[in-house]
């Protein structure tokens, strides 16, 4: 009873942020990504008959404390789903991603493990059943069992049975790059679950958050579907920049930039001014994701890195949705 899968990061270029049901983790707007091909998770699930606990090692380190809970948290939700609430696993996993820097850890991280998990128990489950699984482990994890550009459904069914991903695009869809600028790989002050919950329940910027959610969705899937880059940057930063004024109306108010966030911000708009189309979105963290096309990679990559406070610039092209190893 044991599987291994591989399950990629995402982006997303409409954001996720702020749930209405917190124990489903069902959100209060439907969200789209791109899943990338140079950040993953690979995690290896086996089951014992003659275990009482699970264990849980990341990067060859025994984890314990709040990361170990919510994995095994989320092995109970499967082993009730499998009708097997016996069995106790080992779980293993690797780690491409820096973990809590705003680089969607969770979200490779949650995927991988449903994956592993349900196929370890020898479940027989669709692509839109495992999304929604795995949604329970990590919002935006439902979007990586998809290559490419999907979306997220908000749903409206009170058991959250309606909220899962769906494709949009598949990755050879578009080649579209994505520079990864790493600031700092230092952990969060403000979590991605606690930032929600605090701009939902407390920011006056919110309601006029979710109230333009639609629009940006519809016109960036039709400038997707016409390999429009320059609309789907305007959009998606725009987006970004909505999404984080939101926390700046929190009480108290909180944000995941940095000095060096700001800088990037500043070098991707020179780049655009002279002529380079890249444009930059940002999660719950302080590192920058920058779009751009093939052409301009190389200009693209030597502008970033120069930038003072960058530690390094990893690109990825659209990546490939869960695999088995």
């Amino acid at each position: 009873m044991r599987a291994t899968a591989k399950a990629h990061t995402n982006i997303a270029l409409i954001k996720y942020w702020g749930k209405r049901d917190e124990q489903l983790i069902t959100p209060m707007n439907n969200s789209l990504s791109l899943t990338l091909d140079g950040f993953y998770t690979t995690t290896t699930v086996e089951f014992h008959e003659d275990r009482k606990e699970d264990t849980f090692i990341l990067d060859e380190e025994q984890i314990h404390g709040v990361a170990y809970q919510r994995v095994t948290d989320y092995l109970d939700f499967i082993r009730i789903y499998a009708d097997k609430p016996n069995l106790y696993a080992s779980v293993n996993s690797i780690n491409a991603v820096p973990t809590a820097a705003g680089f969607a850890s969770s979200a490779s991280g949650f995927a991988a493990l449903a994956a592993a998990a349900t196929r370890a128990l020898d479940l027989t489950v669709s692509d839109k059943e495992l999304s929604r699984l795995t949604r329970q482990g990590s919002g935006s994890a439902c979007r990586s069992i998809y290559g490419g550009f999907a979306e997220w459904e908000q749903g409206s069914l009170a058991d959250g049975s309606d909220s899962y991903a769906v494709p949009i695009a598949p990755a050879n869809h578009w080649d579209i790059r994505v520079a990864a600028v790493v600031l700092s790989a230092t952990m969060k002050d403000v979590s991605s679950r606690e930032g929600m919950k605090r701009t939902v329940d407390t920011s006056v910027f919110y309601p006029g958050w979710v109230k333009h959610i639609p629009t940006d969705l519809k016109n960036i899937k039709a400038a997707i579907d016409a390999r429009d880059f320059e609309l789907v940057g305007q959009i998606a930063e725009a987006n970004c920049l909505k999404m984080h004024a939101t926390t700046l109306g929190a009480n108290p108010p909180f944000t995941y930039w940095h000095d060096t966030t700001m800088a990037v911000m500043q070098t991707v708009q020179a780049m655009r001014k002279s002529g380079i189309p890249a444009y930059f979105t940002i999660d719950a963290g302080p590192n920058v994701k920058v779009l751009y096309l093939p052409e301009h990679e190389e200009i693209v990559q030597k502008t970033l890195i120069e930038t003072s406070g960058v530690t390094d610039v990893i690109l990825s092209r659209p990546g490939q949705g869960i695999s088995y190893i």
